[in-house]
């Protein structure tokens, strides 16, 4: 998707009422295009799930900006739904922020969210040991990338990660006042606080911030459904975690299985899911640049050096 369309459709997403935005994890660039054939609306490309996928590396910071801009550029330009980076801490002070945004606008990517941790000594949601960075530090963090992006797209979602709920110098009671000041002061498109323990939780926090607003449910045991998030006037689903089990877990249950009994185990699968869109050829992942490339061999090369479709076993992807 080109990257105004991409991030028109992203505030468009953000800001409907009514019916819930759900955010999902894109585990590469190929099973993007999975979802998105499953009805996909909107994707996060996390440094922990996403980019650790790609690279083995763990969410402590070690990543740089290259590599998850690359990354998640690969997968907003497979699919046509919006495409969200983990910027992380910004890798960086202004000047490093100011170029992620321009970075990412140019890669096709809708959104960026940044957090409120140090540099040093970043992890993961969830990660013992987690501190914040002062609030003056971090507004520098929003306001660089809400300039950068003005001058740039204003569509481009920048977007505020709380992480002050679970942080050692931290608490709830000031993470509603430091997402108050990300919204007001910072001005970012979409705030989104990590880890609220109850519904009266959530619905303070959701009364302390005006605009686009979203949760991370790693402590609502069960997580709240969408109508119940509609009744709380919230309208976005934070959701990365999902694909990445389905997809962990089909596949260690299916390699153990092979492990045991060969190629049994594949014919069986086949037959289990032979009503599959994907086996049974009715959804395509790939082929398009395939075709193409014949489109252009046919175009380009003398009929001679053509009859090597005639004479090879390939598949014909046109």
């Amino acid at each position: 998707m080109p990257f105004q369309e991409a991030t028109a459709r992203l505030q468009e997403l953000i800001h409907r009422q009514g019916q819930v935005t759900t955010v999902l994890h894109p585990p590469s660039a190929s099973l993007a295009r999975v979802m998105e054939a499953a009805g996909a609306e909107a994707g996060f490309v996390g440094t922990s799930g996403v980019v650790g996928s790609y690279t083995g590396m763990e969410d402590v910071g070690t990543a740089t900006l290259n590599e998850c801009v690359q990354i998640a550029g690969w997968i907003a330009r497979s699919v046509r739904f919006p495409v969200i980076l983990d910027g992380d801490t910004g890798h960086g002070g202004i000047m490093a922020v100011r170029r992620m945004v321009e970075d990412c606008i140019r890669e096709g990517i809708a959104g960026v969210r940044i957090d409120d941790q140090p540099i040093e000594g970043k992890r993961g949601t969830g990660t013992a040991g987690m501190e914040i960075q002062s609030l003056d530090v971090v507004l520098t963090r929003y306001r660089a990338a809400v300039d950068r992006k003005r001058e740039l797209d204003p569509n481009f979602v920048v977007m505020a990660q709380c992480y002050v709920a679970e942080a050692s110098n931290g608490g709830f009671e000031e993470s509603l006042v430091r997402m108050k000041a990300y919204k007001e002061l910072g001005e970012v498109d979409w705030v989104q606080l990590t880890a609220p323990r109850s519904v009266e939780q959530v619905n303070r926090a959701r009364a302390a911030v005006d605009g686009p607003f979203s949760i991370m449910q790693d402590y609502m045991d069960p997580p709240l459904s969408n109508e119940e998030l509609l009744a709380l006037g919230i309208n976005l689903a934070w959701m990365p975690r999902p694909t990445h089990d389905v997809t962990y877990v089909a596949l260690y249950d299916f390699i153990k299985d092979f492990m045991e009994r060969g190629t049994s185990a594949w014919v069986d699968f086949q037959e289990q899911h032979k009503d599959n869109p994907y086996l049974s050829g009715a959804l395509k992942i790939g082929g398009v640049e395939v075709a193409k490339q014949r489109e252009l061999e046919e175009k380009y090369l003398s009929q001679d050096s053509l009859e090597k479709y005639e004479r090879s076993a390939g598949r014909d992807h046109s």
